[in-house]
């Protein structure tokens, strides 16, 4: 498989699914009656962050997967993508704030742990991987002040 040919199929896969996950479950009347703290942003904002945030996914888990598929990073990648896609349904479609506040932090655990184990090898990807924590950091913190609120 070509290279170009590699990288659309990560970022491709990568979006497809997780914009799959975010179609399903859309926030709905039960996440609009929540109280919600006063730097909760727009519901449209969502959307096109997460684009964003899973094409960068998809390319850095492309460039480790060109380096060292069965390495550390690699199963990082995967565990915080697994993490990333579970969150969702968990606060949206089964309401449990504090499960999903749990997944969230293990979610950004594991996305510092990549950024680690990526710094000196690959740089490039431990970089796609900084806007991605900083967005969960403040998922995280909007998903903890929802649950203290409820």
């Amino acid at each position: 498989m070509s290279d170009r040919v590699a990288l659309a199929v990560f970022v491709i896969a990568v979006a497809a699914i997780g914009l799959a996950i975010g179609f399903a479950t859309l926030p709905g009347p039960w996440y609009e009656s929540l109280a919600k703290p006063a730097f909760n942003p727009p519901n449209w904002v969502f959307g096109p962050v997460w684009t964003l945030i899973y094409i960068l996914i998809g390319i850095a888990g492309w460039r480790v997967w060109r380096v060292a598929a069965a390495g550390r990073a690699m199963r990082l990648w995967v565990i915080a993508l697994v993490l990333n896609y579970l969150w969702s349904p968990v606060f949206f479609a089964l309401h449990q704030i504090g499960l999903a506040l749990a997944v969230i932090l293990a979610l950004l655990l594991a996305i510092v742990l990549f950024i680690a184990a990526t710094w000196r090898r690959e740089p490039v990807a431990a970089w796609l991987f900084v806007p991605y924590a900083a967005w969960v950091a403040f998922a995280t913190l909007l998903n903890a002040a929802i649950w203290r609120l409820s």
